[in-house]
């Protein structure tokens, strides 16, 4: 979505670049020309607290286009910002600012630049330099570095970044990089929620710290096949009531097997209520579906992106998974249809922005997942990539490279995984690697899991997720798109 850059943040602008915009007698009383004009003189160094990538381009006669992307793994905030000239392209849109990501973390140090000539003519020499940076990823993929790529001649437009993404409101992706194709926009308001009022409230348990708590509450999030209580009584639960942590619970229809679209409702609903209740934001943690579904509630229903703080993934089926392209080729369970890598829910799940703003996202998965596949790299099935938020993607490995846990074990009892998991709820920000203690690989069990009993409740996690997918109703197709999905 583009939003207009309003009159007063000229002002802002003015400020924050260190000139006075008004004074630029040979430009319109547009601000974002006066912005583009009053920037052609200068040059620009830009340090921020991410390292990221810049790169800008030119577009026909268009003044340009500034896109910066993450310039470390694991990917972490993207923003970006487009200048339409009302002078320059007639059919562009006038006055459009839009930005995402964090923007106002960066600012920019202003030096003068001798004038060049051919700003729309024939592209100069490209200049690629490299400068310091910060990064809070330093310690876990690539160096901390800032690359910036450009051409010398659009060095004028950088000084606008801090500029502009102060002067923003609200902060949202640029129209170009939230193209969301034949799905709903972005920030389109969410539908009523179909599922009858009373089915809701039954489905959402809570623990008895929860009404009185001063930490921030959790909601798990069961995975495909699975109810609240064989996934999560015998590990997160305890564990969490033994940190006097409050935690709620979802319980999904069909045992997680019926249509992921209903099932967001759910997700919806818990995510409202808790907030409400609780008077501050929730964290999210789920398992397998569990930890995709939210993002299909934050999707669709914008109005709950505000009342999330974390959301952790264990195993996430955020791509889907190629098991199911080849197992739901006859007939699947309406879930199973919809976790397919090709399925047309999976596509809608992940138009626009994988991520917003706002909101940290913990991926953990495992590479020796054989459920969600392919998982082995950064690029993995579970992975996030795009949007406003702040992203870790970890594998168990890279913390234990010995580390055996498959899918099942990273939903029940995997040490790693909950190590990961419990330093997103407690940290500003994603998870951190550099925050985990090496003793966590020689623990056989996650905190909450009681080894005496570890048998008989394994178990009936695996007697769980039999029945559930023995009684599945069973469809010839994948269910269609809501039409709320569809722009």
């Amino acid at each position: 979505m583009a939003s207009s850059l309003r009159p007063t943040a000229g002002a802002a602008v003015s400020r924050a670049v260190g000139l006075d915009l008004r004074r630029r007698r040979s430009v319109s009383d547009d601000p974002t020309e006066r912005v583009v004009s009053a920037l052609r003189d200068r040059t620009v160094v830009v340090r921020g607290r991410f390292a990221v990538h810049l790169r800008v381009e030119l577009v026909g006669e268009q003044l340009g286009q500034l896109r910066l992307q993450p310039g470390v793994e694991p990917p972490m905030s993207s923003m970006a910002f487009e200048w339409c000239s009302r002078r320059r392209a007639k059919t562009a849109p006038a006055s459009s600012c839009a930005c995402s990501g964090a923007a106002a973390a960066a600012r920019a140090e202003i030096s003068p630049r001798p004038k060049a000539s051919g700003l729309c003519g024939r592209a100069p020499e490209r200049r690629t330099r490299v400068l310091p940076a910060v990064s809070p990823y330093r310690n876990q993929a690539g160096p901390s570095r800032l690359r910036v790529e450009q051409h010398p001649v659009l060095h004028r437009l950088v000084p606008a970044l801090a500029a502009v993404a102060l002067a923003c409101s609200p902060l949202v992706p640029a129209a170009h990089a939230t193209d969301t194709g034949p799905y709903a926009p972005l920030d389109r308001p969410g539908p009523a929620l179909s599922v009858p009022a009373d089915e809701l409230a039954a489905s959402l348990h809570c623990s008895a710290t929860f009404p009185s708590a001063r930490r921030t509450p959790v909601l798990l999030v069961p995975g495909t096949t699975l109810d609240p209580e064989p996934n999560y009584d015998w590990n997160y639960e305890r564990a969490f009531d033994a940190q006097r942590r409050p935690w709620c619970a979802v319980r999904l229809p069909e045992h997680a097997t019926g249509d992921i679209q209903i099932a967001g409702e759910y997700v919806v609903y818990a995510l409202r209520t808790m907030s409400a209740r609780a008077h501050r934001k929730v964290d999210v943690l789920g398992y397998s579906q569990g930890g995709m579904v939210p993002r299909w509630a934050l999707r669709f229903w914008p109005d709950t992106r505000p009342l999330v703080d974390d959301l952790v993934g264990l195993d996430p089926s955020n791509h889907g998974t190629v098991d199911a392209d080849a197992t739901c080729a006859m007939s699947c369970d309406a879930a199973n249809y919809q976790q397919a890598s090709q399925s047309h829910f999976i596509a809608a799940l992940n138009s626009g922005a994988e991520t917003f703003r706002g909101i940290d996202y913990t991926v953990v998965y495992s590479r020796t997942d054989e459920v969600v596949v392919p998982n082995v790299d950064v690029a993995s099935s579970s992975s996030l990539h795009t949007g406003g938020g702040r992203i870790a993607n970890i594998a168990v490995q890279s913390v234990c490279p010995a580390d055996p846990s498959e899918h099942l074990a990273m939903g029940s009892y995997d040490a790693v995984g909950y190590a990961l998991a419990v330093d997103a709820l407690d940290h500003a920000g994603p998870a951190n690697t550099d925050r985990v203690d090496i003793s966590v690989c020689a623990q056989p069990f996650q905190p909450g899991v009681d080894p005496a009993t570890f048998p008989q409740q394994y178990a009936r996690y695996l007697q769980a997720v039999g029945q559930a997918s023995a009684s599945a109703r069973m469809l010839s197709a994948e269910p269609a798109l809501r039409r709320y999905a569809l722009r």
